[in-house]
C-alpha cells in the first residue's frame, strides 16, 4: 500500500482524499504534523491560497523537513496554489516559498475569482480522452529549466509540467470526477 499525503492546513483537501481513496493500493494521510510528513510515500499539495499556506508551512515547522524530502527524492504533486509553493521563482515576488521546481510561475495569471473556467481537453501523456481542467485564479508558469517537461499548455501557456520527483498542475483535477491525473501521479512516481 503507498501513502500518500495531503497537506492539510489550507485550501481542497478533503477532494484530493476523497479522488485517492477511489484508487486500489492507496492510502491517503491528511498531513499536519512533522511526524506524518515522515510516514507518507509522497504528497500532494492543493489549491488553495499560497501566501497562507506558505506562512502555515513556517509557521508549523514543515517547510525545512518537507523541502528536505522533495529534495531526497519523494514525490510531490502540486495544484494550482501548490505549483506556486514548489516554483524557484514566482513573478513579482523576490522570495519563492520552498524553492524546489526549476519553474518561474505567474501567480492569478487569468484573473479573479470570477475570470475562472473550465476546458475540456485531451493531455495525451495522462489520458487518451478529453479532461476537464478547472481553472480558479489559477497561475501558469512562464519559464522552465532545461530538466522541466511540459506536459500541458492551454492557450499557448503552460499549465502542467513535471521535473524529476514533482508534478504541477495550474488546475484543480480534484473539483472533477474525473480521477486521471490522480491516476496518473500514482502511475509515474510509485509503479
Amino acid at each position: 500500500m503507498i501513502k500518500v499525503g495531503v497537506l492539510d492546513l489550507q485550501g481542497s483537501v478533503i477532494e484530493h482524499i476523497n479522488m485517492l481513496n477511489s484508487i486500489d493500493g492507496v492510502i491517503p494521510i491528511r498531513v499536519k504534523h512533522v511526524e506524518q510528513l515522515k510516514e507518507i510515500d509522497g504528497l500532494i499539495l492543493p489549491g488553495g491560497e499560497s501566501t497562507t499556506i506558505g506562512k502555515l508551512l513556517r509557521m508549523f515547522n514543515l517547510d525545512a523537513i518537507l523541502k528536505e524530502r522533495i529534495e531526497e527524492g519523494m514525490p510531490v504533486w502540486g495544484t494550482c496554489a501548490g505549483m506556486i509553493l514548489l516554483a524557484k521563482s514566482i513573478d513579482g515576488q523576490e522570495e519563492a516559498h520552498l524553492n524546489v521546481m526549476d519553474i518561474n510561475v505567474k501567480r492569478n495569471a487569468y484573473g479573479s475569482q470570477l475570470d475562472s473556467f473550465v476546458v475540456d481537453e485531451k493531455i495525451s501523456e495522462i489520458s487518451e480522452k478529453n479532461i476537464p481542467l478547472v481553472f480558479i485564479r489559477a497561475p501558469y508558469i512562464q519559464d522552465v529549466g532545461e530538466k522541466v517537461k511540459i506536459i500541458k499548455k492551454v492557450n499557448g501557456n503552460i499549465v502542467a509540467a513535471k521535473e524529476k520527483n514533482m508534478l504541477v498542475t495550474s488546475f484543480h483535477p480534484e473539483l472533477t470526477e474525473d480521477d486521471s491525473v490522480h491516476r496518473y501521479f500514482i502511475n509515474s512516481f510509485f509503479s
